[in-house]
């Protein structure tokens, strides 16, 4: 695990561990479109070097993100998917890219009406979303 200071979040700190590098998250933004081969991986982030391409994806692979599957012995090459875990990082990818986009871009667009879409908090049990105001403090807010 990483040397972060004991008041960090357990949870961000394992997260940061299986994604929080340079390249991590753009690969899995990458395969957010569907499967792809090492090739398409290396058109789309041209600047990523050869061998930190394929430690990132051994990386991501040992930490549940990514998995492979060969498609040819000789020589060995592997098509590259996301996990269930991995899918799970579109929301913050997508979150991460409007906090840094200029002049606050917008995230996704609701195709029926044309407005930009917002993440939010939502109670599956009470079947209703969670506002600002009503948690007060990180205590009363349980990531499952």
């Amino acid at each position: 695990m990483s040397e972060l200071p004991s008041t960090a979040r357990a949870g961000l700190a394992t997260a940061l561990d299986r994604v929080g590098d340079r390249w991590a998250l753009l690969l899995v933004e990458s395969l957010l479109g569907g499967p792809r081969r090492y090739s398409d991986l290396k058109r789309d982030l041209p600047t990523i070097a050869s061998n930190v391409l394929s430690e990132r994806l051994r990386r991501l692979e040992l930490a549940g993100v990514v998995e492979s599957q060969r498609y040819s012995a000789r020589p060995p090459r592997a098509e590259y998917r996301l996990t269930a875990a991995g899918r799970g990082l579109a929301a913050v990818i997508d979150a991460l890219d409007r906090w840094g986009g200029r002049d606050g871009a917008p995230g996704p667009i609701h195709p029926r009406c044309g407005t930009p879409m917002e993440p939010r908090f939502y109670c599956p049990t009470c079947d209703e979303l969670v506002v600002p105001g009503e948690v007060t403090t990180d205590d009363e807010v349980v990531f499952a």
